[in-house]
């Protein structure tokens, strides 16, 4: 039974997890969203000149990989773009996870603090994308759009630019554009700054949208509208880029962008067509493109959440055992043991009382720029979702400890029982049972909250689903069917784990002529 259950986590972890491991004498690593077209966007195949994304059979595309492709060449490598959040971005080029940033990054002064900047591939211009249908599509000047709800992406200069406008309603920023496009459908908000790639790239997905190019438009610093490769500072290769970079000139990169806009991936947006198809079925012709991708971060998210929780199990149990300890009579192993003990408290109240989100992000990155430890994403996963599992369990196991009746504790050590012959034999088999369904709580949180691994890029259920919906422009629909997928295995886990409990509440005592056995 043991070993077949492990062979099935690893064959789990083979079909779903199988991160290849760029080396940097061979590979670029390029980082970007690829999201954020004509820049950067996912596709499914290789077609127009598309690079492979680490970690995934995925392709990306755009002004930015085409740029990148250039740059490899230059320096005797093979790109490979390395599919990262956008706030993830800088963290992942100063940890080493990635070697380059070529994704649409201004190179403002608060950036250059950080990482260097090679020469501008590409000058942007600020514009506005607004409802067609809307009060503010004849708008001209940033006074016209006094006292709309307008929001940017967070992190760049775009959000900044929102203050210009006289008496505006400036939203909270949002994750990436894909959210504002969904917002402004939904009429949440009146509009939102991007730069003028990006709009076209909107309007051409969804005809209720409009560019709105100002007549009296925003000002702007010669370092925002500008585009330019993020590098560690030190680079030795910010030269040989730079180098690479004077090849390009204004003319062959507004060609190049003229050719990519039409190359993105075909958006069927019901309100293009003739006639509009069903929500239902536009449900269903999401799911036949692109039942491969969402079986995968479905495989990814089950591999995460079943190691993370029974690692954490066996945490939460090894603690528990231990906590529960008697002290020991040497005074030197009593004072370890003290100490130990207080480090395990400390483990217990950081991992409860800080979000995962935060913990994935200092484990993958933070490890990486302290000590040099490159992890790969889905072993980081398991290991921050184990963690932090195990830190809940322990308080779990600890509460069915207790509950376990003093007399058999007695009882225990009156027969010659060790500690843990007395955990062992006794106790634990008592708390396993007295915390299943506490311990099947974690497994469907855990199902739900790998979603936050999202933010180190890890290709779970959430990611794939919000990849797909920035190729198809149909947020509502796409997150309707990642809702569905959720629900089944959070609804299958709770009614397995039902039965389980079930089986272990029967009673085994038999009758046999008038005596019990």
């Amino acid at each position: 039974m043991k070993k077949t259950f492990l062979s099935c986590l690893a064959a789990l972890f083979m079909l779903f997890a199988g991160m290849t491991r760029a080396q940097a004498d061979e590979y670029l690593r390029v980082g970007m969203e690829a999201a954020y077209a004509p820049f950067n966007w996912t596709q499914d195949t290789s077609r127009n000149g598309a690079v492979q994304i680490e970690g995934t059979k995925q392709y990306a595309n755009g002004y930015d990989v085409q740029t990148a492709k250039k740059i490899a060449k230059a320096l005797g490598k093979k790109p490979l773009i390395v599919k990262t959040k956008w706030e993830g971005l800088v963290p992942a080029l100063t940890s080493g996870k990635i070697d380059m940033i070529i994704a649409g990054m201004s190179p403002t002064e608060e950036r250059k603090k950080q990482i260097a900047f090679s020469d501008s591939y590409y000058t942007s211009e600020p514009v506005l994308v607004v409802r067609k249908d809307g009060k503010y599509a004849k708008a001209e000047s940033l006074d016209d759009f006094s006292g709309a709800k307008v929001t940017s992406q967070q992190g760049v200069y775009l959000y900044n630019l929102i203050s210009q406008i006289p008496d505006v309603s400036q939203e909270t920023a949002m994750g990436d554009f894909s959210q504002m496009r969904q917002a402004l459908a939904s009429n949440v908000i009146d509009a939102y700054v991007s730069e003028r790639p990006e709009a076209i790239s909107s309007i051409k997905a969804n005809k209720d949208f409009k560019m709105v190019s100002l007549k009296k438009g925003f000002k702007v610093s010669s370092s925002d509208v500008a585009i330019a490769i993020g590098m560690r500072k030190g680079d030795p290769r910010l030269e040989q880029v730079n180098a690479a970079l004077a090849q390009f000139p204004l003319k062959e990169q507004i060609a190049l962008m003229d050719k990519i806009i039409p190359l993105q991936p075909s958006h069927d947006n019901s309100s293009q067509g003739k006639t509009k198809s069903s929500f239902f079925g536009q449900v269903s012709k999401i799911l036949k493109s692109n039942w491969k991708a969402l079986l995968r971060g479905t495989g990814v998210t089950l591999l995460i959440s079943i190691i993370g929780t029974i690692a954490g199990l066996l945490i939460g149990l090894l603690i528990g055992v231990y906590r529960t300890a008697p002290k020991a009579s040497n005074l030197i192993l009593a004072w370890l043991q003290k100490l130990f003990g207080w480090l395990l408290n400390v483990y217990i109240e950081v991992f409860r009382g800080t979000p995962m989100i935060v913990q994935a992000m200092v484990i993958y990155y933070g490890t990486a720029q302290a000590f040099g430890v490159s992890l790969d994403r889905t072993l980081a996963a398991i290991f921050i979702v184990s963690i932090n599992t195990g830190a809940y369990m322990s308080e779990i196991v600890r509460g069915g400890i207790f509950a376990v009746d003093r007399g058999q504790f007695e009882a225990a050590t009156a027969l010659g029982f060790t500690h843990g012959q007395t955990m062992r034999k006794i106790v634990l088999p008592q708390v396993i049972r007295n915390i299943l369904p506490a311990t099947g709580n974690e497994f469907v949180i855990n199902i739900k909250d790998t979603s936050v691994l999202n933010v180190i890029s890890v290709v779970e259920l959430y990611f794939s689903g919000n990849t797909v919906a920035t190729q198809t422009y149909q947020y509502f629909q796409t997150f309707f069917i990642i809702a569905v997928i959720y629900f089944i295995l959070t609804f299958t886990v709770t009614r397995i784990l039902r039965l389980i409990e079930r089986k272990m509440d029967q009673d085994n005592y038999t009758q046999i002529e008038g005596e019990t056995h």
